[in-house]
């Protein structure tokens, strides 16, 4: 028996699909205990969109723990902390004309959705937030009210209140207008729908099945919160810091949130690190009235400066993530294409996969893309998206290579339904 089976919870998950012992990593590559490579398309479930241990925030690390930088500081001020504020504002507000003050929560996703449910309420003073069919944003007891997902929702053991759910774009149908449905609900004052706080929303369902919001539906969704006095909360927490070709996922569509969650890849290095961005008018927060020990990540300071004065200093690094992003797609489309049984390709930037209908199927192609080198995970209600989040700063060549892999999954997958069935 490993000392991972002896010691620890039946709640480990990842584990079970890639059943070896990792040892080290560099760029978009694991390598396990027996030196072989793997190709990472998982990518922390999006913590890493610059690979594993790029040298950029790696050296700005260790310089600063070599010369004793600190590493803890609840929220006092740092001289780590003042740095990451100004090269966000210099290089991701100010170019975007974005005015928001930041809330540094504990340090997962969960804790910066917690953060923004409780502002929302308190300042509308309404209880009520609206969420969407499919979205995920984290199981901590508020943030999986707002998920979907019936099996992390039953993992609370409690009822799970104050949020009503509301159809995402697109999820009864192309001739089902679901924001119609959402105002009208909201002006029927018997509609059993009591006034929203907030509405909360991936521009992309990550964990949802790679489920993507419409630019139109988008601005009609701010235009709906602005109708009825809700605030417009976006969870930009695995679709963010550049997984959809810009650093926010909302800028295609010309919005400006009221309040914007990230984490995940925000530390760029894969250290805990979450932030909620507050409108400067909303931030009513008094001292010390949400808080956390481990609000005050000064070594993820130190790599999120580093990687956002390195790659989002001008427009370069967004035209390369749009450039690989275009040839996912076709490399997807092509995938799909040529397959015997109705595969389609879905998601936004590199944020993409394949819808393959049925779980049992997406699973057998993870397992034969692991077979083969290649680490990638499922999504979607029911597992049956393939979800590729290889690191934004892959080559072109590994990029291919992986999606090769992940050809030959396909074919291999469906060639043993196909023997199965008959």
């Amino acid at each position: 028996m490993s000392i991972f089976d002896a010691l620890e919870s039946n709640v480990q998950c990842y584990a079970r699909h890639f059943p070896v012992v990792f040892e080290r990593a560099a760029g978009w590559c694991l390598y396990d205990s027996d030196g072989r490579a793997y190709l990472d398309f998982l990518a922390g479930a999006g913590s890493l969109n610059y690979g594993h241990n790029h040298p950029v925030p790696k050296q700005a690390l260790l310089d600063y723990i070599a010369a004793d930088g600190i590493t803890h500081s609840l929220d006092l001020h740092t001289e780590a902390k003042a740095a990451f504020l100004e090269a966000f504002r210099e290089h991701i507000l100010a170019p975007r004309g974005l005015d928001y003050v930041l809330q540094f929560t504990g340090p997962t996703g969960a804790n910066a959705v917690e953060a923004a449910l409780k502002i929302a309420r308190k300042v509308t003073g309404r209880h009520t937030v609206v969420a969407f069919t499919n979205g995920f944003h984290g199981v901590t007891m508020g943030a999986a009210a707002a998920t979907g997902n019936r099996h992390h929702r039953d993992g609370c053991a409690l009822p799970l209140i104050g949020v009503a759910r509301a159809p995402f774009c697109g999820y009864l149908g192309d001739d089902v207008d679901t924001l119609a449905l959402l105002d009208k609900m909201i002006e029927d004052p018997s509609s059993g729908l009591d006034h929203p706080a907030a509405v909360i929303v991936e521009t992309v369902q990550g964990e949802g099945g790679l489920n993507t919001a419409s630019t139109p539906w988008l601005r009609r969704l701010q235009a709906l919160c602005r109708k009825h006095g809700m605030l417009l909360i976006v969870d930009d927490i695995q679709a963010g810091c550049g997984r959809t070709g810009r650093f926010f996922s909302f800028e295609a569509a010309g919005i400006e949130p009221d309040i914007v969650t990230l984490s995940k890849s925000l530390s760029g290095f894969g250290l805990p690190f979450a932030v909620t961005l507050i409108k400067p008018e909303h931030d009513c927060w008094a001292p010390g009235e949400h808080n956390g020990t481990f609000r005050g990540n000064n070594h993820a300071f130190v790599t999120a400066r580093a990687c956002i004065e390195h790659f989002w200093r001008d427009d370069r690094f967004e035209r390369e993530v749009r450039d690989k992003a275009r040839h996912l797609n076709e490399r997807l489309r092509s995938i799909c294409r040529r397959a015997p049984e109705r595969l389609e390709p879905v998601g936004r930037g590199m944020m993409q996969g394949i819808d393959c209908g049925d779980g049992a199927l997406a699973e057998r192609i993870c397992r034969h893309a692991f077979e083969q080198g290649l680490i990638v995970e499922t999504s979607g209600s029911r597992g049956q998206v393939v979800k590729c989040l290889a690191p934004l700063t892959i080559e072109d060549e590994a990029l291919d290579e992986g999606l090769s892999i992940l050809a030959r999954s396909v074919e291999r997958a469906l060639d043993r339904g196909l023997r199965q069935a008959s």
